[in-house]
């Protein structure tokens, strides 16, 4: 018996020894920032399944109550002076005030208080009001924006807060059921079922720059946007952002910023206080039937490659005008938004392997991305570039920046993008670095001259007043 004690004593004192040293040595320590990539196996559970999809493999119910507290109520509050209306000018009230310009929804990324949301949910926000599902409210901080994503990043101080997870969602599968969380018409803490409808869905209809979005039938409503999408996981698979529809309320689809996306927005912000834009050096464009006609093509999908930027990482790599794109890393390319919002995901200097086809042969080669730097001319929704020597040589200009897409409806943009603005208020621009410096130092009041050089090499003056 002593000896059979001796022998238990031993082998409890050998497994904490073994445990404590794997502790010490092996163990990894977690990085400071926001928490990692849930790397959970998701099964994708087709809308078909005819099992039951509240058992085992599918549990809304669990998805719901993990997710639900991870999700706030953003307020846009404006502060006024003075009387607001006639009302209080007759009443003699001219202490000002606040009142609430609009309300949307925003995810907890972290215990500590980090918050993401639309950029159009706090725009113009003197305030900005947060109400935790428990309804404790705090007042946030706006750390940053990215009004070409509809991103932004919030604060609050607080410790301890439920959080969503970050999934992957390069992995999201058509069919795939999800669930938007959020506060649609200032009903709190509203969850609704749906499936992924379709991937790198692009809206662009009016600027220059494709977007990629996650398209949803999960019931999405004005007050959701900045809200949750997540998977039976309850892990975040985008960001809720915009419907399309006659009415303004959901009608059957609606669409989501891909979280991957979002994660590399947030933690550019975090890390360098701006985002930070890698770019391939291609224009182009997906292939359509028209072109496969044109250049007797053999494949109906992928990015045919019409024009590469001079010392960009595509040139360098040996990419040509003409060549096909059909994969990035292990990410098919069958249209130019799958591309823009794999690179999107990506910083500048990262290396990605490119797969295309020349003459009907496949290719690979290593690309390292560029920098692509942008300025945006809010008084007349504008969003200018750099221009490479070609631009200028091709319009016969020493100087000027381009502009890359127009942020209004309203603006002609087929008209716009492309051209080259040489001056503003008669004063050379070179780079956006010139176009920023100029806006920084100007009166908000005053006229706004623009000098431009349009795609025929005509000079214009344009005046926004």
């Amino acid at each position: 018996m002593k000896n059979l004690s001796k022998l238990l004593l031993v082998s409890i004192l050998g497994g904490a020894l073994t445990l404590g040293c794997y502790k010490i040595f092996f163990e990894e320590e977690i990085p400071a920032g926001l928490p990692p990539v849930s790397n959970t196996a998701a099964e994708a559970i087709p809308a078909n399944y005819s099992g039951n999809i509240y058992g085992t493999n599918a549990d809304f119910t669990e998805a719901a109550e993990n997710t639900v507290n991870g999700v706030v109520h953003v307020k846009n509050v404006a502060v006024f002076k003075g009387p607001r209306t006639l009302r209080d000018l007759m009443y003699g009230n001219n202490s000002g005030g606040k009142a609430l310009q609009g309300a949307g929804s925003g995810v907890i990324i972290s215990p500590d208080g980090y918050i993401v949301t639309n950029n159009h949910v706090i725009r113009e926000a003197n305030e900005v009001e947060v109400t935790l599902n428990n309804n404790k409210t705090y007042q946030a901080e706006i750390i940053g924006t990215d009004e070409t994503s509809d991103i932004a990043l919030l604060k609050i101080d607080a410790e301890g807060l439920d959080y969503i997870p970050f999934g992957d969602s390069d992995n999201v599968k058509l069919g795939e059921w999800v669930l938007a969380v959020g506060n649609p018409f200032n009903l709190k803490s509203t969850v609704t079922a749906g499936i992924i409808s379709a991937t790198a869905r692009d809206l662009n209809t009016y600027d220059a720059t494709p977007q990629s979005f996650i398209q949803t039938d999960a019931a999405i409503n004005p007050g959701n946007s900045g809200g949750a999408l997540v998977n039976i996981n309850g892990e975040l698979v985008g960001i809720n952002t915009a419907i399309t529809s006659q009415t303004g309320s959901y009608v059957g689809y609606a669409f989501a910023v891909p979280s991957n996306n979002t994660r590399k927005i947030v933690e550019d912000i975090m890390e360098y206080g701006d985002v930070q834009k890698g770019i391939l050096g291609i224009r182009g464009g997906s292939i359509t039937q028209r072109v496969i006609e044109e250049l007797d093509l053999k494949t109906s999908q992928g990015v045919l490659v019409a024009e590469v930027t001079s010392g960009s990482g595509a040139e360098k790599a040996g990419l040509k005008e003409g060549d096909i794109i059909k994969k990035i890393d292990d990410i098919n390319i069958n249209k130019f938004s799958d591309l823009t919002g794999y690179i999107y995901t990506k910083r500048p200097e990262d290396e990605v392997l490119v797969t295309f086809l020349r003459e009907g042969n496949e290719k690979q080669a290593r690309v390292k991305l560029s920098k692509f730097e942008t300025y945006v001319i809010s008084p007349i929704k504008i969003e200018v570039a750099n221009v490479t020597k070609e631009d200028l040589k091709a319009l016969n200009v020493e100087n000027g920046v381009k502009i890359h897409r127009t942020l209004s409806p309203k603006l002609p943009a087929e008209e716009l993008v492309g051209t080259i603005i040489t001056a503003i208020d008669n004063k050379p621009v070179s780079n956006v670095g010139d176009v920023e410096r100029i806006f920084r130092s100007k009166n908000p009041k005053e006229d706004i001259v623009i000098t431009i050089v349009d795609r025929n090499g005509q000079k214009q003056r344009m005046v926004w007043r």
